[in-house]
């Protein structure tokens, strides 16, 4: 007999992790994917080979606006359900919208970012696909975990729920568990042949960039200011760097006075002199300041 999850007597993220355990691929079919929802299962997916089929694929059923759904559902035209690829590229580009937005929303974690720079990282390896099937709405959820067992080949858990964190522990819901082999196997057709419609569009590419572009990669205020830092001392940097002073000299300067004379002849060399900021010594001493100047762009 299956089990039942309800996520009230019994949640399905916790048989879902333990399916994921020790499985090297799996395959997902969601009407809806909250981007930080994806850290209840990354550090399994994390396991994956990646690009070699031993990957997690995730496909995504199509989101339509209200006003859509409203005008399929009253039109009395059959050519409202058909879609062409131009429609397909722009309800593409809809949802990758929809996916940007959900990242405004809410005050972001600590949790949140690592998640989600995992999820980047894992598109980016191959362990985790996401495509768009848009031939039509689809509101099928599907975890279809592969045990790579002889006597467990594969488990299926059907029902309601969305991959979200609610969805998957804690919003009622009605899901089942799929043992039987001949089941699972048609589950696995089921997903195959839509994964492989030409509507089913890849947005994996686009999920990058929706990531990469948002605050998860934004650097610490720390780091903007050592960058800041670096390059507003870059001639300072040059001067040292590049310029020598004669060994007649170097036990005569204290360590500061050295790296000063070695700015100076880079500015002396680069804009034909420089501003003196010292306290005000005697003319001999200006003499003598200029010609360690004079020394250290000659050497």
């Amino acid at each position: 007999m299956p089990r039942i999850f309800d996520n009230i007597d019994q949640k399905l993220l916790p048989s879902l992790q333990d399916s994921l355990e020790t499985a090297k691929r799996a395959d997902f079919c969601v009407g809806y994917f909250n981007l930080r929802g994806w850290r209840q299962l990354d550090r399994y997916v994390e396991n994956f080979a990646g690009k070699s089929g031993d990957c997690c694929r995730l496909m995504i059923g199509m989101h339509r606006t209200p006003r859509e759904q409203l005008q399929e559902i009253l039109s009395l035209s059959e050519s409202m359900n058909e879609i062409d690829m131009q429609d397909a590229i722009r309800r593409k580009k809809q949802v990758a919208q929809e996916f940007r937005d959900q990242l405004v929303c809410g005050a972001p974690t600590n949790e949140d970012e690592v998640g989600l720079q995992r999820l980047s990282q894992q598109i980016k390896s191959g362990k985790l696909v996401v495509k768009l099937f848009l031939r039509h709405q689809l509101h099928a959820k599907l975890y279809l975990v592969d045990q790579g067992l002889k006597n467990l080949p594969a488990i299926g858990f059907l029902g309601s729920s969305n991959l979200t964190l609610s969805g998957l522990r804690y919003q009622g819901e009605l899901n089942v568990d799929v043992l039987d082999h001949d089941a699972t196997e048609k589950l696995q057709r089921w997903f195959d042949d839509r994964w492989v419609d030409k509507y089913c569009l890849d947005i994996s590419q686009e999920l990058i960039q929706v990531i990469d572009q948002s605050w998860v990669t934004q650097v610490s205020p720390y780091h903007i200011y050592l960058k800041i830092a670096y390059h507003l001392s870059q001639e300072a940097r040059t001067g040292i760097s590049e310029y020598q002073i004669p060994r007649e000299f170097r036990d005569r300067l204290f360590d500061f006075q050295t790296a000063a004379v070695k700015i100076a002849a880079q500015h002396v060399n680069k804009r034909g002199g420089g501003i003196d900021w010292g306290c005000g010594g005697s003319g001999e001493d200006d003499r003598d300041w200029q010609n360690h100047i004079n020394v250290a762009n000659d050497g």
